[in-house]
């Protein structure tokens, strides 16, 4: 049944239905205590004709350079207690962290307003009977040749050629780029290793390659494409002064024992074993694959069947947390955002426009996931949540405490374990 068009008022009320707007004022005492604090910290430093660091009058500071300009900071030091003051008063329990504006500041005191983002009402229809079944794993001939291959491709031999270079070989060259008869930064290398056909180097280059023998000279000319990243060189001719060092070639190797001496995996000494030991290693990842998609499914399916309005500042807040995660994967890669930016022309507007939909999934979810914990009542006890971190830290071969410091405390822990057991509630109520 379709549901009726909400009106523009009813939409507003939903809205702010989660969104409160709390005023503290710092007043008397505890103002007057901060503004001495802040005092006594720029006198330390403040430099004021006729007197030493630290040793200027109150008076003559505010004289010079006005009480207002101890107020600013002065916020900032009694904006903690503010804020737990509005958390204490309110009641609350903010979802994300919240917006703080200054309302007023003056000698008498200061006023803040904290904008606070409660959590929505979630009103699940149906979680249960979806009938959603997990895919049915299983490994192909075609599967093992190719990772077979694959493996075969990373022991391959490279053996010294004597005649030309072919596609595939392995060219160990010099080179040097000129533009308009001057070097252009970035374009020297030598004993480079270059594999003809890898498209590693800019669009005819390697082509010019393939002829070559070891000792062999040649300027290779050829233009930049009108998209390259380094304005001075896109769509510009240049020439390559390159020198071919050494031709080698790729000696496949065989399934003999050598090979098997080579791969030093224990207990594999056969193309038999090696083939069954492969097959598994699919079928695990292919396990660990379906079940992540069984449960995208699970999800995706209750999801349908849920009322929530989702305030935008959850969304926000988990965009930006995948932006973080997002920029440590790249810096684990020695990529800068602004590099990868560069590389692929877009914009951190854009990347975070890509994020929503999963930052709102995400939300989602874990909305649902809450709501559901609650209406089994699924409870994890201290006792249980201490036992998962014993064994966690363990497995990661680290202290528990510096575990527990990592992954964010023992209620962290509770919380995935809480999850965990959803999530299993969730798959067999769904067969």
């Amino acid at each position: 049944m379709a549901k009726k068009e909400e009106t523009k008022i009813e939409k507003e009320k939903k809205e702010n239905k989660n969104k409160h707007e709390v005023s503290v004022k710092i007043d008397g005492d505890a103002w007057k205590k901060a503004l001495d604090r802040v005092f006594n910290k720029k006198q330390k430093t403040v430099s004021v004709d006729g007197f030493r660091k630290g040793k200027v009058p109150r008076n003559v500071y505010e004289k010079k350079f006005g009480k207002e300009s101890l107020y600013l900071d002065a916020a900032d030091d009694v904006l903690p207690d503010a804020y737990q003051k509005a958390m204490d008063d309110s009641k609350l329990e903010p979802v994300v962290q919240p917006e703080v504006n200054l309302k007023n500041i003056g000698e008498d005191g200061v006023e803040f307003t904290f904008k606070i983002i409660t959590k929505p009402e979630v009103k699940i229809n149906k979680y249960k009977g979806l009938n959603i079944k997990p895919e049915k794993i299983e490994v192909t001939e075609d599967e093992i040749n190719h990772e077979l291959g694959h493996l075969l491709e990373r022991y391959t031999e490279l053996v010294t050629k004597d005649g030309k270079a072919e596609k595939g070989n392995i060219a160990i060259i010099d080179f040097e780029g000129f533009k308009d008869g001057v070097a252009f930064d970035g374009g020297k290398g030598e004993n480079y290793s270059l594999e003809i056909g890898s498209n590693t180097f800019i669009p005819g280059f390697e082509d010019q390659i393939i002829g070559m023998k070891a000792g062999d000279e040649k300027d290779i000319n050829l233009s930049f494409p009108e998209d390259y990243h380094v304005k001075d060189l896109a769509g510009a001719p240049v020439v390559f002064k390159v020198k071919v060092n050494e031709v080698k070639e790729k000696k496949q190797r065989e399934l003999d024992e050598d090979f098997f001496d080579d791969l030093g995996m224990e207990g594999i000494d056969s193309e038999e074993k090696l083939r069954n030991e492969i097959k598994g290693s699919i079928k695990a990842q292919k396990e660990m694959d379906a079940e992540n998609k069984y449960v995208d499914a699970i999800l995706e399916g209750v999801s349908k069947n849920v009322d929530v309005d989702i305030p935008e500042e959850m969304v926000n807040e988990e965009v930006n947390r995948l932006m973080d995660r997002f920029k440590e994967q790249m810096k684990m890669q020695g990529i800068s955002l602004d590099l990868y930016y560069q590389f692929t022309g877009s914009t951190e507007e854009q990347l975070k426009s890509q994020m929503e939909k999963e930052a709102f999934n995400n939300v989602l979810y874990r909305l649902m996931i809450d709501e559901i914990k609650v209406m089994e009542k699924v409870v994890i006890t201290d006792e249980e949540a201490d036992k998962e971190a014993d064994e966690l830290a363990k497995k990661y071969n680290m202290k528990k405490d510096e575990f527990l410091n990592q992954f964010g405390g023992l209620e962290m822990v509770k919380y995935d374990l809480e999850v965990r057991k959803v999530v299993e509630l969730l798959k067999e109520y769904n067969k």
